[in-house]
């Protein structure tokens, strides 16, 4: 059999609700990884905060970052690394905008360097895996380089009303998308990025066809790679919107659905005990 490129979300799809890789869905993935086929992480977080399931599975294949901004290989030089960034006047702007919103925090990532408007310890934890530089202050003085990506964290009630502004006043210049939990995060990166560009990418670096790409996501933010993948597969906690537009609906994040899916998929016969 051809090998196939088998592209992964983290949040709320290969990682169950503990942050954590169920043995079964691992036991499949290696299993499929020693067949020859291809296993990639395509994700909306730095790599910093993704390296430890990469190495957990013994990857060796590019990863997409900060849903398509940022992609590179961990292990190998002869990758073209692309790193697209926001313009920092833009940037700015929509800063001071977001500022008057009155938005919970909002976050700058300049690839391991963290801005954080307002000092919150959940927050701190949450963007601090792997050692980056953080600095807390107000945006507007802290910030004077190209960001990787801009983070809003927003009361759930408000999520709609912010994408709807982004969108009214920024679209020629940005892509917004809603995070999965735990946080209720919009995520800004620059015009035209996506999973699936960062995907599009690797494949070619692979030689793998694009009719033997198989992709699972659960939010927004996996929209365009579900639609991009020949076998696009949504799991059963996405998004609605998701799973319209998805070739197959698999179990939840919490239930194996990549391992049941990928399973069934090649016919591998490892049975699963629940």
């Amino acid at each position: 059999m051809e090998p196939y490129l088998i592209c992964l979300d983290l949040d709320g799809t290969l990682l169950n609700d503990d942050k954590e890789i169920n043995v079964y869905t691992k036991q499949v993935l290696t299993t499929l990884k020693k067949q020859g086929h291809q296993i990639m992480i395509a994700t909306g977080r730095p790599y910093r905060a993704s390296q430890i399931y990469y190495h957990e599975l013994d990857m060796n294949t590019p990863i997409v970052n900060f849903n398509g901004a940022y992609v590179h290989h961990p292990k190998s030089d002869d990758f073209e690394t692309t790193h697209e960034v926001l313009d920092v006047d833009l940037a700015r702007n929509m800063i001071e905008m977001l500022q008057k919103a009155n938005v919970t925090n909002i976050i700058a990532e300049v690839r391991d360097h963290v801005f954080i408007n307002s000092h919150d310890p959940r927050l701190f934890e949450g963007f601090s895996m792997g050692n980056p530089k953080i600095e807390t202050g107000n945006l507007l003085e802290g910030l004077n380089e190209a960001p990787t990506s801009i983070l809003v964290e927003a009361e759930e009630v408000n999520i709609p009303r912010l994408k709807q502004m982004l969108t009214r006043f920024y679209a020629e210049n940005i892509e917004h998308r809603r995070w999965g939990a735990p946080f209720p995060v919009i995520e800004i990166v620059k015009r035209g990025i996506s999973k699936a560009r960062g995907i599009d990418h690797v494949k070619d670096y692979l030689n793998i066809d694009s009719s033997r790409i198989i992709a699972f996501g659960d939010e927004d933010n996996d929209i365009e790679m579900i639609k991009y993948a020949k076998y696009g597969i949504a799991m059963e906690n996405g998004l609605d919107e998701l799973k319209h537009i998805a070739n197959h609906i698999t179990f939840s994040n919490n239930e194996d659905g990549i391992g049941r899916y990928l399973n069934d998929f090649f016919k591998l016969n490892i049975p699963y005990k629940g």
